[in-house]
C-alpha cells in the first residue's frame, strides 16, 4: 500500500480520534486514518498539533517534517523503538567492521553513478563516460570516482549552465528541498528496519544525525533530479512555490525498478534499509538498490 503524504501549508489544528488524524481548518473539518499515511510536513507556523497525535503518528512509523521561517524542512519526528529485536540490531550496526562498510559504499556509489547515467540517457545526453567510471570504483570508493561522475553529470544533466551549490541559484533549491524529503523518507525506512541513522557507513560528521541516511539515498538522488527537470518543463517560475513543493512531494510516489517486481519508492526503500540491516547482521552481502527507470 503507497502511504499518503499531507502537506499542510495553511494555517490547521490537528488532533487524533479513534485512530484518524482529525484535521480542522477554517473551512472544513476532515478525518484520515493514520494507518494511511506516511508523511506529514507541516509548514505553516501557526500549524497545532497535539502532543497524544504525535505520539499516535510516531507508533504508526509516519515521519512528521517541521519546517523553518524559510518555509524549508528543518526537523523530523521519527520512532525510536520502531522493530521488535531494536537492541540486538544496533549491536550488529555499532560493530559493524570497516571492511565491510566500504564494501556497502562502494555497491551505493555504482548504483548511484548507475542511475546517473541512466537518467542523461533518457535526456538524451552524453552519458558512457559514467559507465566507464562506475566500472572503476573500488571498495571504499578511494579513489573517489562518485566526486569524479559527479562533476560530469552536473555539468551535463541540464540545458542551460549550471553549478550544484547548497545554497546556490537556481535550481538549486528545488534540488534541495527535493532531497530533504527524500532524505526524510529514508530515516523512515531506517526506522522501520531498526537500525540508527545517526551511524553511517561513509559520511561521518558528529554534527548530522542523519549519517546514514545520507548514506542510503546517494542511489536515489536522480529521482529528484528527474522531477526537477520536469518541473523546469512545466513552470514557468524560479521561486520555490507551494505548487512546486507539491510536486516535489510527489516523488515519494514514484515507481522503482528490483529484478523481479517493480515497487513504490517508500516501499523499495524499506527493501533496501531490509537488506542493509541483513548486511549488518551478516545474513546477506549486498544492499538491494532498484534501477529508478525501467
Amino acid at each position: 500500500m503507497i502511504k499518503r503524504t499531507l502537506f499542510f501549508s495553511n494555517k490547521a489544528n490537528l488532533t487524533t480520534k479513534l485512530e484518524q488524524l482529525v484535521i480542522k481548518t477554517e473551512n472544513r473539518l476532515v478525518t484520515t486514518p493514520i494507518e494511511d499515511l506516511g508523511f506529514v510536513v507541516i509548514e505553516h507556523p501557526e500549524t497545532y498539533i497535539s502532543v497524544p497525535t504525535l505520539a499516535k503518528l510516531s507508533e504508526a512509523n509516519v515521519a512528521v517534517i517541521f519546517c523553518d521561517t524559510k518555509h524549508m524542512p528543518c526537523s523530523m519526528l521519527l520512532n525510536l523503538n520502531n522493530h521488535h529485536i531494536q537492541q540486538e540490531l544496533f549491536s550488529c550496526q555499532i560493530k559493524s567492521s570497516v571492511p565491510l562498510k566500504k564494501q556497502l559504499w562502494q555497491q551505493t556509489v555504482k548504483a548511484k553513478i548507475k542511475n546517473q547515467a541512466h537518467l542523461l540517457k533518457l535526456q538524451n545526453k552524453p552519458y558512457k563516460v559514467l559507465d566507464y567510471y562506475e566500472s572503476k570504483v573500488l571498495s571504499g570508493d578511494t579513489e573517489n570516482m562518485e566526486g569524479v561522475a559527479a562533476s560530469f553529470y552536473w555539468k551535463n544533466i541540464f540545458n542551460f549552465s549550471f553549478k550544484r551549490e547548497r545554497y546556490g541559484c537556481y535550481p538549486n533549491q528545488f534540488l534541495n528541498y527535493g532531497y530533504i524529503i527524500l532524505r526524510a523518507a529514508v530515516a523512515r525506512a531506517l526506522s522501520g528496519s531498526g537500525l540508527l541513522s545517526t551511524l553511517g557507513i561513509h559520511h561521518h560528521n558528529k554534527y548530522n544525525a542523519f549519517c546514514l541516511a545520507d548514506d542510503i539515498m546517494e542511489p536515489y538522488r536522480p529521482l529528484v533530479d528527474a522531477k526537477v527537470i520536469e518541473i523546469i518543463s512545466t513552470y514557468n517560475d524560479e521561486e520555490l512555490t507551494t505548487n512546486i513543493k507539491a510536486e516535489l512531494l510527489k516523488v515519494l510516489t514514484e515507481t522503482v525498478y528490483f529484478k523481479d517486481c517493480k515497487s513504490p519508492l517508500m516501499v523499495a526503500l524499506s527493501k533496501t534499509t531490509s537488506s542493509l540491516q541483513q548486511c549488518f547482521s551478516g545474513r546477506a552481502k549486498k544492499i538491494n538498490y532498484p534501477r529508478l527507470w525501467n
